[in-house]
């Protein structure tokens, strides 16, 4: 009797328990359902929105051998003849067949440029440089541009007395890039210092211009003139998918929230895993019912074994995202570790011909300046004999150059600013030394130094800088700092606690188990599983729908 007794009671409690969960299951998921199916439907818009990329005739400008004998004055005499007493860096540019030194001053972030052939200053020379590389990313490695260049120049010759034309290099680069038309017109230039809602903070670069093309596509690129790079590119059709991915999918209509849409998204995903979870339990511990052509049965049935089947996806999708929201709590503070000298124009005599000396038979392509442990190094890249690989990016043509870029091993020496010794393995010197400057470790401390020369791994296409340097520390979960050494600047830091949500975001949310296939079933899968969990909501929807019904008849 007694045992009859207990089984009757705890029957009764696991049946009122199957109905409580019932009942939230529902609730839960009624609550959660019109965000999962934003989330689903942008999830399944994204592998279709990459493919809808912008035309550009390249994503790279190819480093090209200097010509010295076009640099007639030094960069110190530059300097003095522009009063100018200090610099921040410097690099050499070619634009429109002429040579200007680059100078960034210190405190400003619009870069100068001045005639290596007399010293005068470009007016404007930071957006004449943004138009020049725009265009030419707009065209690729086409001979029209530069021969449209030259001709412009022709016609200024012609236009003014020979030797005006000849010594007024400004005047003649000005002229060539605003007169010229080949391919587009460009029609507006900004100066973007601030991520916005066309430039978002994934492009990772700043400062960039904003170079707008007459074009019946209305194409957008965005170029880095500090570093010759191509930053972003939007046309009509970018823009459209950019938005309705990030209203439906990032729900930027709640950035007013600030860290508080963070938490919402986060709670929602969160739900999704507890609703999914009490929707299995009910599937293992519950029997199915015989059809009788009920259709209430039928929607019932149907919702419980889509659930069953796609239950996987929505654990995979609503646990990464979770983790991806809560995981921007932590700032991404890369942006404020770079190293910035200061040079003084009077210690600053640089010699080609001793340049060249240390360089033997290879040929230069440009020159920075840093500063190492209180010495003064010439940075030199160049190019070694019949080798006109090096930094030039190989890609998938039918992709994202850009994503699937890689380098080759750098082409830079350092020589010391006055003796032009070179230092022994300068560029392996040059990362240990800022990534012991922005982590605070000795360089003695550093366990390994490694080239990265492609996007993989934990250092993705997200990161946007390539080659890079990745330093290892033992200490703070072995943590990694990669180093950008042509800029001075770090491009990402990572550690062992890093990787739990960085490979769950790109394994479980992005797909990337699916890599051995090859972008194309990548993204099938990602579609696949985003389709599955807009069916899962509409079939559970029309459930609700159709037992609402039957209660408000009865």
């Amino acid at each position: 009797m007694f045992l009859k007794a207990w089984v009757h009671r705890n029957f009764k409690k696991r049946k009122m328990l199957r109905r409580n969960i019932y009942k939230w299951h529902r609730t839960i998921s009624l609550l959660i359902a019109i965000p999962v199916l934003l989330w689903a439907l942008s999830g399944f818009m994204h592998p279709i929105m990459t493919t809808f990329r912008p035309k550009v005739g390249s994503q790279f400008l190819t480093p090209r051998t200097l010509d010295t004998s076009k640099i007639k004055m030094p960069l110190q005499e530059v300097l003095n003849q522009n009063k100018i007493a200090e610099i921040a860096n410097f690099r050499i540019v070619q634009m429109a067949g002429n040579y200007f030194y680059q100078i960034k001053l210190p405190n400003s972030k619009v870069l100068q440029y001045y005639s290596a052939q007399n010293g005068k200053a470009l007016k404007n020379g930071d957006v004449l440089y943004a138009r020049f590389i725009a265009k030419y990313f707009l065209l690729g490695e086409n001979k029209n541009n530069y021969s449209a260049l030259s001709k412009s120049n022709k016609v200024l010759s012609q236009s003014e007395n020979e030797e005006s034309a000849i010594h007024d290099c400004c005047s003649n680069t000005s002229f060539a890039i605003m007169k010229d038309t080949v391919g587009a017109e460009v029609v507006d230039v900004d100066f973007i210092e601030n991520f916005d809602n066309d430039y978002k903070s994934i492009n990772r670069l700043l400062p960039v211009y904003k170079v707008k093309f007459n074009r019946s596509d209305g194409i957008v690129i965005y170029v880095e003139t500090a570093q010759d790079r191509f930053a972003f590119a939007l046309d009509n059709k970018r823009i459209v998918f950019d938005r309705i991915f990030a209203w439906f999918h990032t729900w930027s209509w709640l950035d007013f929230l600030g860290k508080g849409k963070l938490l919402l998204e986060a709670f929602l995903c969160f739900l999704a895993i507890v609703s999914t979870l009490m929707g299995l339990y009910i599937f293992f511990t519950t029997s199915r019912k015989k059809n009788n052509d009920n259709s209430i049965v039928n929607a019932r049935t149907n919702h419980r074994w889509t659930s069953f089947v796609f239950s996987i996806f929505t654990l995979m999708f609503a646990a990464s995202g979770a983790l991806h929201a809560l995981e921007k709590f932590k700032p991404d503070d890369r942006d404020i570790y770079y190293k910035v000298d200061i040079f003084n124009s009077s210690s600053i005599a640089m010699d080609f011909s001793k340049l060249s000396q240390s360089l033997g038979e290879s040929h230069i392509t440009n020159i920075g300046i840093v500063k190492m442990n209180g010495d003064i190094f010439w940075q030199v890249f160049y190019k070694k004999p019949l080798n006109n690989s090096d930094n030039i990016a190989l890609a998938n043509p039918m992709g994202d150059a850009k994503k699937n870029k890689i380098v080759s091993a750098p082409s830079i020496i350092y020589l010391h600013s006055t003796t032009f010794q070179p230092l022994i393995n300068g560029e392996r010197k040059y990362a240990a030394y800022l990534a012991s400057q922005f982590s605070k470790n000795a360089e003695k401390d550093t366990s390994s130094l490694e080239f990265i020369t492609k996007f993989e791994g934990e250092y993705g296409f997200v990161n946007k800088r390539l080659p890079v340097w990745k330093v290892n520390f033992p200490f703070n979960g072995n943590q990694r700092w990669y180093i950008e050494t042509s800029t001075g600047k770090l491009a990402a830091k990572i550690n062992d606690y890093d990787l739990v949500e960085g490979f769950s975001f790109a394994f479980l949310h992005k797909h990337h188990f699916m890599d051995f296939a090859g972008k194309s079933w990548r993204d099938f899968s990602t579609m696949f599983a985003a389709m599955s969990q807009i069916i899962l909501v509409v079939i559970g929807l029309v459930l609700w729908r159709k037992s609402f019904r039957k209660k408000n008849r009865l």
